[in-house]
């Protein structure tokens, strides 16, 4: 069957785009390389049609089908499993721009589009697209709304499930969803958007996307404050409220040991206020202004002034250009790559309300402290709209391989029970894929789990879309 299966796939988008031997590690393997599977074979559809005609072929065969984008999530939701069984669809080469609607406000892009490329689409027209995340250079927008991206800017423009406003989505048996009309109002009937997107290619999958986009500010400016607590981070939040409404885009919180660790493998960044030990937390402040440079300025120094009045800021920097400003940037985003380097890690994407995340910090922190004498805290992540990337290094001189083994269900266990003392979230922004299945049922209401099942099985009866993957049926 399997061999039948391949020619059938091979006649569908042709044999040079059915992948079955040589080396598939870029599909089959994981962004941090923690797990392996193995394909039947890596198909790459040109178009959504062929897309289409793949899933009935699988759906006829009975055969799984696992789709993929830029392959960099982080949740293990997009690379086969084990078995040898499913097929890997990867939506790579359908990265066409289909059109901009200037009145609109609105792009047409298919599923493909490294978000990188969107973005720089966007500004040669004039405008802005304002999904950012440290992997924009190859994720793909399918996989940004499989997954309900955030990112930097979510504060102001919101997830990835804000700024789409239609989807083409192919079914799970093959049928083809065109909602790409990019309208702002349309209540006829339940919103099947905001069902698929999130869904990780559960219930369909994705070809097309229309996303908003806006104009494109008149003036950026960027700071980097010290900041002597995560209370005063959260006191300085609220002061950039104030001051600046709704053109504060963007407000990251890092952590001591995560910006050390920058400084240790990548010292070329040149990281603020590293060699002043009695800062504990640094913020980087980003003030999107509709106006002038003069007018962003003029708010972002009242703002600082502010802070450093009420004692919330210590010390702080502002870019002078921009390209100060994505140095500071850069820094940032170099956290999760310095982490890699130190070594392997135990990663947490949650969402607490911001109100309480210095007290969860400073729990769980303790927490960890007495199940691992000397584990180390990498701390960093959007404090402007409570998402917090609370990653675990191995104490100093631990051997990485032995510190998952013995360590990481335990420590998974307490954090997670630490965020939902918190009445937080488990998962903010990198999805649940297979890692956090178990989680999932743990955590979520039995009412809520029966509901995502029932959908599941309404939509896909025969389980082959990305099988195992959120939920279990």
């Amino acid at each position: 069957m399997s061999a039948s299966l391949i020619e059938k796939l091979r006649a569908i988008v042709g044999a040079t785009h059915v992948l079955t031997e040589g080396d598939l590690s870029a599909f089959e393997q994981d962004w941090r390389k923690r797990s392996r599977g193995k394909a039947l074979a890596v198909v790459r559809p040109a178009g959504t049609q062929q897309v289409a005609e793949v899933v009935k072929a699988c759906a006829a065969a009975g055969t799984a089908i696992v789709p993929q984008g830029g392959n960099t999530g982080l949740a293990v939701g997009s690379i086969p499993d084990e078995s040898g069984t499913q097929v890997l669809l990867s939506l790579q080469r359908m990265n066409a721009i289909r059109g901009i609607d200037a009145a609109n406000l609105t792009m047409t892009i298919e599923a493909g589009c490294v978000l990188q490329a969107l973005q720089e689409a966007a500004e040669k027209a004039g405008f802005l697209f304002p999904l950012s995340l440290a992997a924009e250079g190859s994720c793909t927008i399918g996989g940004n709304l499989a997954t309900n991206a955030g990112g930097t800017q979510v504060l102001r423009y919101g997830n990835a499930r804000e700024l789409c406003l239609g989807l083409e989505v192919v079914t799970p048996q093959g049928g083809i969803w065109e909602g790409t009309s990019g309208l702002r109002k349309d209540n006829t009937g339940y919103d099947l958007r905001d069902l698929v997107i999130g869904s990780e290619g559960t219930l369909g999958i994705i070809t097309a996307a229309t996303v908003k986009l806006y104009p494109l500010p008149a003036a950026r400016l960027t700071a980097w404050a010290a900041v002597p607590s995560l209370e005063h981070a959260v006191t300085l939040l609220g002061l950039a409220h104030k001051h600046l409404g709704s053109e504060l885009t963007g407000f990251e919180v890092m952590g001591r040991f995560a910006l050390s660790l920058v400084d240790k493998h990548m010292p070329q960044l040149r990281v603020p206020f590293i060699d002043d030990a009695a800062v504990p937390y640094c913020v980087l402040l980003e003030n999107s202004d509709s106006e002038s440079e003069e007018h962003a300025r003029a708010r972002f120094e009242a703002l600082l002034e502010t802070a450093f009045e009420a004692g919330c800021v210590s010390d702080a920097v502002v870019a002078e250009n921009l390209t100060q400003a994505h140095q500071l940037w850069h820094i940032r985003e170099s956290i999760p790559l310095a982490q890699a380097e130190e070594g392997l890690n135990i990663k947490h994407d949650i969402s607490i309300p911001v109100s309480s995340i210095p007290a969860f910090v400073a729990e769980t922190d303790a927490l960890l402290e007495r199940e691992v004498p000397g584990v180390r805290l990498v701390n960093f992540g959007h404090l402007g709209d409570g998402n917090l990337h609370y990653n675990v290094q191995a104490p100093a001189g631990a051997p990485n391989g032995g510190f998952l083994r013995d360590h990481e269900a335990r420590i998974n266990e307490l954090v997670y029970e630490a965020v939902h003392r918190f009445d937080g979230s488990f998962s903010a922004e990198h999805g649940v894929g297979s890692l956090k299945v178990d989680t999932l049922e743990k955590h979520k209401s039995p009412v809520a789990l029966e509901m995502m099942r029932a959908i599941k099985r309404a939509l896909d009866p025969q389980n082959i879309l990305n099988p195992g993957r959120v939920i279990r049926t």
